[in-house]
């Protein structure tokens, strides 16, 4: 079986890189409008068996139960690679052998695209990876089995994890994708989401904030 993983953090300080540019509130919704994209994107995507989210953020976990989705809920957080990797142990010991981590944080991406990798046959062990733009991130991970090798998000972690499955024996298989390539940590990344982001919610947050303006008046 395959899980769709989602893991999702407070957004109290959520995209601190952006905080020269947006105030706290503005990131915030930033951060919950993109949750509502990737909620979309996995909602309508076929080829999961179950969709997953890991959290400490009720309003996120009240969603996902909304949904249908099954919730597995954090005391604590205390990193992003700790919660996918707590999480995937679980969902191995209930019988999943493929688990597809998806950040919450890709307003660009479309129930196609997550279907796509789910369809690509690895042999287990085994491993796919999804580079983000500058290719040095990991913006999508899948293992077979799910607990094959720690996560390592945050800088350099896509050579971290090509480190990390061959430690284990495993080359792992690296696919490109424009839209799951496009995570928002710099306002470079706001300006290619207004560009290519038309219809999405984050899209329209930032229209209704004024980023476009703003990000005019940076440039002068």
């Amino acid at each position: 079986m395959k899980a769709l993983l989602i893991p999702v953090k407070d957004p109290t300080h959520a995209k601190t890189r952006l905080a020269e540019f947006l105030s706290d509130a503005e990131r915030r919704r930033l951060a919950w409008a993109m949750f509502e994209d990737v909620t979309a994107a996995a909602t309508a995507a076929c080829r999961p068996d179950r969709v997953v989210l890991v959290s400490s953020f009720p309003p996120a976990l009240e969603n996902a139960r909304a949904l249908g989705w099954e919730v597995l809920v954090e005391e604590t957080q205390v990193s992003e690679s700790a919660s996918v990797d707590w999480a995937s142990r679980v969902l191995s010991g209930s019988g999943f052998d493929t688990v597809l981590r998806l950040p919450a944080d890709l307003p660009l991406v479309q129930a196609d695209d997550i279907d796509e990798l789910l369809s690509i046959e690895l042999d287990s062990p085994g491993a796919l990876l999804v580079p983000s733009r500058e290719v040095t991130g990991t913006n999508a991970i899948i293992r077979t089995p799910p607990a094959l090798f720690p996560s390592r998000f945050g800088p350099n972690s896509l050579a971290l994890h090509r480190q990390e499955a061959a430690r284990v024996g495993v080359e792992c298989l690296v696919v490109t994708n424009r839209r799951i390539g496009l995570d928002i940590d710099e306002p470079a990344d706001l300006e290619l989401l207004l560009k290519e982001g038309s219809g999405t919610r984050a899209c329209g947050v930032l229209r209704e904030m004024s980023v476009p303006e703003r990000l005019k008046d940076l440039r002068l």
